[in-house]
């Protein structure tokens, strides 16, 4: 029926489109690359284990197939002359077209090469790794976090995708941010919806939005990532229960919660721990005998509303001091308790999202009490961080190594215990290291210089509170390494790379010390996976507006659309119903090149077919929808 509405009710005009873009070209906002269709959006892989990995893609075409089914396949070779396992599977509007296969029947330790596939069509050759097994000598992460769209361009993924001696990207959350369009975003690359996001077609529309970046898109190409939320892939400070960017105006919390986390396990190749507890992100990998890695939820899962959004609070605070509040909670606790506890891995790496060394301003600094500096980090849950460190002190747990996220600054602490030595470096639990933003602003440094937290905290060996990167975490038997890669700026496309002495911690030791030599990967990698797909047929793009999604359909009240124009034009937004009739028409003014969204109130409909036809003077295109009462 909607192949037949669209014919009797839509034109389709053709128009002149630019050449086809070179794959991977670095548009300052997100776009369709014909190049690339109708995988658009790119392909990825994570939570590794052992024998099977999780692929994952979009398919995108023009006009919509619901459902649809793709095609998929592992192979150990560029040339997919060796494939270990193929298949298909059925995705739907319900999925929001995404495509997430658990390939098993894989080697430990192996590097693979994927791509998916629609009639002739061919995604992109995405690069993966299984987990190893037995004795591991060398393991190397890259660790990064907090990527708003409109404060930069992705540069340190664009440099990450272009090295070859990584294992795995381990990201700490923030992949996307909640905010609506601000005035001057980094280029033009407004969000997309242009407001807050808080339904679920509004988080899908982001997630779409920040997919099409073609710097992550490399980056995700060539390594399998494991990945944890924060807080903006639901609200700004946010905890179980509500969060600072959510306001009456904002509906239920738990609906947009869910709605949040309906859509990173639909967007991002995370195997969802455990089908029956949605809201669980929690999760453990192994390789081999040399590390654990636990990736743990401080945000969404159990926490307790912070005491206060001001930012500085007394550190004597009847709250904080509050023994029953949580940032894990007990389930949390006891599932990461027993990880630590029967681990036989040389390192326990805690993978999570706020800061857990104490950032405390001594009395008579800032006025007659000390104060925390952020009350949303573990300071402003004491107890919890008491019962880690107790946990790990009574139970004999050596080489815990923390990685961070979240304050867009780069730090390597000790984790200090009361009576901490600075001078010989003496009762510390462990060792924390931070990652820089890959683009989210800096503020830190309006509030706090770097000589004023080393005089404040001897325990901080080291901090950065103004560049953007990531940092390479290397591991081996004896000693695990944080080396910082810093980009020259996000505000441009063209940059420079930069690095600063690397802290590591020795086996046995819980303090970091210092080196002026890098890291060097003790293993060999296979070739990076081509930028060019093998592609047997490609897209003629002849229309100039293509959409991406639209939702919900069925409705009941306003629908969204999420579309993208290759060279802007004036476009009209246009509702006919069965008979013919223009029910509702809405000019969109002259439409930017790349990725646009517009919605319409349908609440006046009355129930049945339509067809929603984006027009603009020289092409358009059209969906069907359905009203319902």
């Amino acid at each position: 029926m909607k192949q037949f509405y669209i014919l009797v009710l839509s034109v389709l005009v053709f128009t002149n489109l630019p050449a086809q873009q070179s794959p991977y070209l670095r548009s300052s906002r997100s776009q369709l690359n014909p190049a690339f269709y109708p995988f658009y959006h790119g392909v990825a892989s994570g939570d590794p284990l052992a024998d099977r990995v999780i692929l994952w893609t979009r398919i995108t075409l023009d006009p919509v197939v619901d459902p649809v089914s793709v095609n998929w396949e592992i192979a150990t070779d560029t040339s997919f002359a060796n494939i270990i396992n193929n298949g298909s599977a059925t995705t739907d509007s319900t999925k929001d077209y995404t495509i997430k296969i658990d390939a098993t029947g894989l080697q430990a330790g192996t590097w693979y090469y994927y791509r998916f596939g629609y009639d002739t069509f061919k995604s992109v050759t995405g690069r993966t790794k299984t987990l190893p097994v037995g004795s591991v000598n060398n393991l190397r992460f890259a660790v990064a976090s907090c990527q708003d769209y409109q404060d930069g361009f992705y540069n340190a993924h664009r440099h990450l995708s272009e090295r070859n001696d990584i294992d795995a990207v381990l990201f700490l959350g923030d992949y996307t941010y909640e905010s609506g369009a601000i005035a001057a975003p980094v280029g033009d690359r407004f969000h997309e919806p242009d407001h807050k996001t808080v339904l679920e077609i509004e988080y899908r529309m982001r997630q779409s939005q920040y997919h099409l970046d073609p710097d992550l898109q490399a980056a995700h190409q060539q390594y399998p990532w494991i990945c944890v939320w924060d807080d903006h892939e639901t609200a700004n400070n946010s905890y179980k229960d509500g969060a600072k960017n959510h306001s009456v105006g904002d509906g239920d919390w738990y609906a947009r919660k869910v709605n949040a986390i309906k859509t990173y396990f639909e967007w991002v190749p995370v195997r969802q721990p455990d089908i029956a507890d949605t809201f669980r992100i929690f999760r453990r990998f192994t390789w081999g005998d040399l590390a654990d890695l636990n990736m743990i939820d401080t945000r969404l899962y159990d926490r307790d509303k912070q005491v206060t959004t001001a930012q500085f609070v007394p550190a004597n605070d009847s709250l904080i001091q509050d023994s029953t509040r949580n940032m894990v909670g007990p389930v949390q606790f006891d599932w990461l308790n027993h990880n630590l506890d029967s681990s036989t891995a040389k390192w326990q790496i805690i993978g999570q999202q706020v800061i857990l060394t104490p950032l405390i301003v001594p009395a008579g600094v800032l006025g007659p009490n000390a104060v925390m500096i952020n009350s949303d980090q573990w300071d402003g849950y004491p107890f919890d961080r008491e019962k880690l460190y107790n946990h790990i002190l009574t139970h004999n747990i050596n080489n815990v190594v923390v990685l961070t996220g979240d304050i867009h600054t780069a730090w390597a602490n000790d984790l200090p215990l009361p009576g901490y030595d600075a001078q010989n470096r003496n009762n510390s639990v462990g060792v924390e290291f931070v990652t820089p933003s890959i683009s989210s602003g800096n503020e830190l440094p309006q509030l706090v210089t770097s000589s004023t937290i080393y005089s404040l905290a001897s325990y901080v060996r080291y901090v950065e509170l103004t560049l953007h990167g990531y940092y390479v975490l290397d591991i081996t038997p004896t000693r695990t390494q944080g080396d910082f890669v810093y980009m020259s700026n996000v505000t441009t496309q063209t940059y420079s790379v930069s690095t600063t002495p690397s802290w590591y911690v020795n086996d046995g030791e819980k303090f970091l010390r210092e080196t002026n030599a890098p890291s060097v990967a003790l293993n060999t990698y296979p070739p990076l996976a081509p930028h060019t797909s093998l592609a047997t047929s490609i897209k003629n793009i002849s229309n100039n507006i293509t959409t991406v999604m639209i939702h919900p359909n069925p409705f009941f009240n306003e629908v969204m659309i999420q579309f993208n124009v290759y060279k802007s034009e004036e476009v009209n937004l246009e509702v006919w119903n069965t008979s013919g009739q223009l029910m509702f028409k809405k000019n969109l003014g002259p439409i930017s090149e790349g990725l646009n969204h517009a919605q319409f109130d349908g609440s006046k409909l009355p129930p049945g077919f339509y067809v929603v036809r984006l027009k603009g003077k020289t092409s358009s295109i059209s969906e069907s929808v359905v009203k319902i009462n």
